[in-house]
């Protein structure tokens, strides 16, 4: 099976500023506010939910297709890529225009404070489904606007099941537009805060996303997963990590796994499993691409985490 991976490519600048926000911010100036942080420490992550969904399934052993914009600053993440033996055949450069990226700054409070710039992600509705060849299974995740409805329709015009995957494009659709994503996916699956904004914006409950796709899929940070499918609830545990560094791109590395299962047929239990292994393998390092692991590793892990074999 071939998955095509719709999404972002995205540069993450993380910057750390040595002190607190509170203590160079005047509560009563907030409407003339003007500051500035010196940020000793810099650093910068190759990020985007579409490179990083395949990266991870790349370590799985298959060979996804991400689909995504970028702009005339994508050399270095090229370069990383190739590197990693992801495939490019669908990143689209354009050289008028710079990758999306973010720049997070954190204080010494855990504070944070970010831009996003969208750069070409806002134009990824140039890329098409049908471009494509070969494809058996797909995502549509957080992107630009036009892009996310525009290949959710053409995975459902193609009938090539698909995964929806809101994440934090959430805050782009209605009620109406999320009710059409569900109807049109195979899957959904979101995190517990988009869950309960899936559910308001909807007005649909488990069942009534589950009777219109085949499972819903809720994660729950250090609580596991649920997933849901039509009349069944399965609980899924997470896996322990030897240490937690950084959260970020733990749900990419879990949706990997999901497609994982998938791909494969497996059952339910075992996707979520090896879904959420992977979430706690990518929580260990810095950054969203910077963890890595050989296959049989992998297999020893997940029979040392839950007690049985894949």
């Amino acid at each position: 099976m071939s998955a095509l991976i719709c999404g972002s490519a995205a540069y993450d600048n993380i910057m750390v500023f040595e002190d607190s926000f509170k203590n160079h911010i005047l509560p009563d100036k907030i409407h003339i506010l003007n500051v500035a942080f010196l940020v000793p420490q810099l650093r910068r992550e190759f990020g985007g939910c579409a490179t990083n969904i395949a990266y991870n399934l790349r370590l799985l052993g298959e060979d996804p297709l991400p689909m995504a914009t970028v702009g005339q600053d994508f050399g270095p993440y090229r370069r990383w890529l190739e590197n990693h033996d992801v495939r490019l055949d669908h990143v689209r450069v354009l050289d008028d225009i710079f990758t999306a990226q973010a720049f997070i700054t954190t204080d010494l409070d855990d504070n944070q404070i970010t831009a996003f710039h969208p750069g070409a992600m806002n134009r990824s509705e140039l890329n098409r489904v049908g471009d494509a060849e070969g494809v058996t299974i797909g995502t549509v995740s957080p992107d630009g606007r036009a892009g996310m409805i525009e290949h959710a329709e053409q995975f459902a015009e193609a009938g090539i099941p698909f995964i929806f995957d809101p994440g934090q494009g959430m805050p782009m659709f209605d009620g109406d537009d999320l009710r059409t994503f569900v109807e049109q996916s195979t899957w959904v699956t979101v995190n517990d805060y988009e869950w309960q904004l899936l559910k308001d914006r909807t007005g649909w409950d488990v069942a009534a996303v589950t009777r219109r796709t085949e499972a819903l899929i809720v994660t729950r940070g250090g609580d596991g997963s649920l997933i849901f499918t039509d009349g069944e609830q399965f609980e899924i545990p997470t896996a322990q990590p030897e240490s937690i560094e950084d959260p970020t791109g733990c749900g990419d590395a879990y949706r990997a796994g999901l497609l994982y299962g998938l791909m494969h047929g497996l059952d339910w239990e075992t996707t979520g499993r090896i879904a959420s292994l992977m979430g706690a393998i990518k929580i260990e390092r810095h950054g969203t691409q910077n963890h890595t692991f050989a296959r049989d590793e992998f297999e020893q892990r997940f029979k040392t985490s839950f007690g049985r074999s894949i």
